[in-house]
Order: structure tokens, then sequence, then C-alpha cells
């Protein structure tokens, strides 16, 4: 049985000298603590993902790290899934300051945005997760890649991906746990009838994970509230844009604009 433990190491460089590196990971080998995966994060941190079997070994790197006048350890702790992330793209996940539960990406961090939601996919149980953005951002495409991802199937209760969908009931086997089930928050408020609002509420008891688009406007006219969700994420394509619902609602969804109604 293996009985190691992962831990996350993050150090600042205060001064790159030749070798560093090399000197560090040398001193894990006599440590005998493994390398699982290294990167630099932001602001001239390196992060690295180690393996070791006694938590003795783990201090006495750490009381060695603090003698080694080029370096700063700012983070050693069992890694969090923000961490994971962080080596394997080089940069932190952006969280909200007054809301924990918000995580914020831009567009050019679709990949980073794609192996997060894989991660919050593998979770058991019911999940809620509400994702905002503006129209053709790559919300619906990025919810799809990370079901790839999470070895997920997906089921669009309600979506504007093709045509315009609406859902008022699934097949036996569809209401399985493993599955992903999305909800377009705008169609589903505009285009809806109370048979689909009577799926979608057999499907919140499913423990599963479940993703509304435009989740602002979903709790609009339902019994559902911003409270319960466990996660959003917004995606914008810069970082100064503002996510105005007032536009994601006007009758771009009518018919005459290219869209037709698809239900059943």
């Amino acid at each position: 049985m293996d009985d190691r433990k992962d831990w996350y190491l993050e150090y600042e460089i205060k001064y790159n000298r030749p070798g560093l590196l090399g000197d560090i990971s040398s001193l894990l080998g006599m440590l005998s603590i493994n390398i699982i995966m290294i990167n630099g994060v932001e602001d001239h941190r390196r992060g690295m993902l180690l393996l070791s079997k006694d938590d003795r070994q783990i201090e006495r790197l750490i009381s060695i790290l603090n003698t080694m006048d080029p370096i700063r350890v700012t983070k050693i702790r069992r890694p969090k899934l923000r961490d994971k992330l962080a080596v394997m793209h080089g940069r932190y996940i952006k969280s909200d300051s007054d809301d924990k539960k918000t995580f914020r990406f831009v567009r050019d961090e679709l990949g980073l945005l794609v192996d997060f939601m894989a991660e919050l996919y593998k979770k058991e149980g019911h999940v809620l997760i509400g994702i905002r953005g503006m129209p053709r951002v790559g919300k619906t495409e990025s919810i799809v890649a990370a079901s790839v991802c999470a070895n997920k199937r997906w089921l669009f209760l309600s979506s504007t991906l093709l045509k315009q969908t609406v859902r008022s009931q699934l097949i036996k086997d569809e209401y399985s746990a493993d599955n992903l089930f999305i909800i377009d928050g705008v169609v589903s408020m505009k285009r809806s009838t109370e048979k689909h609002w009577q799926l979608i509420r057999e499907v919140m008891s499913v423990p599963a994970v479940k993703v509304v688009e435009h989740p602002d406007v979903f709790v609009q006219q339902s019994e559902y509230s911003l409270d319960d969700f466990d996660y959003f994420i917004e995606l914008r394509n810069s970082v100064d844009e503002e996510i105005k619902y007032e536009k994601i609602q006007r009758p771009q969804f009518d018919e005459q604009d290219g869209f037709s109604m698809f239900d059943f």
C-alpha cells in the first residue's frame, strides 16, 4: 500500500542564481521527497507538487529552505485544487474577495477553466454550478469540453447551442447520477412550460452535477435562489468586461434572429 502524502510547495525567488533549481531538486532527493510536477507561477514564484512518506521529511525540508537566502517559502501544505491547477497552468485561479464561491476567468484562460470545471464535475452528489458571461464568450463550449475531460455524459435541459432546446421529459436512463445536466437560465425563463420546470425540479433531486448558464436570470422566476449554488464561474472576453443581463435578455432568441424553437 502506498502511504505517501502529496504536498504543495511554493517559493518566491528573491534572486535567481544559476543552479538554484538544481540545488532544491538535489535537496528533495536527499530527503527522499519525490517531485511530481514543477512550474513557474505568478510573481516570480515557483510551485511544486511533491510526494513524501514521512511528515518529518517535510519539516526538515522547511527548516533547510528557510536558511536559503535566494528564496522565500510562501506555501507548504497539502495541495488544494487551485494549487494543482496553478502548477499545471502556471497561474492561479482568481476568486472573488467578497464571495469565495465565485471564480473568474478570461477567454484566454479557457484551458485552465476547462480543467477547473472538470475537477468540480468529479465531485460526488448534488453540485450546482452557475456560469455567467456574455453571449459567444465560450460558456457552453467550456461546459461540454470539461464534461469530456471528466468522462461525464452531458444532457441539455435547455440550450441555444444548435437550436433553442427546451426539454420537458427524460427517459429513465438519463436520470443517472453519472450524467451532467446543463440548463440555460435565459431559455428556461423565456421559453419554458410547467412541464419543463417540473423536469428541472426532478433533475435537481438527482445526486449529480448541474450547470446553469445565466444563474441570475434563472433564479428570477423560479423557486431557486443564488444561495442554492455551490460555485459561480464568471467568463469574460477581457478582465474589465461587464456582464450585462439586459443585453443577454434582448430578443436575440427570437426566430427572426436565426434561432428556432426545438421542444421535446
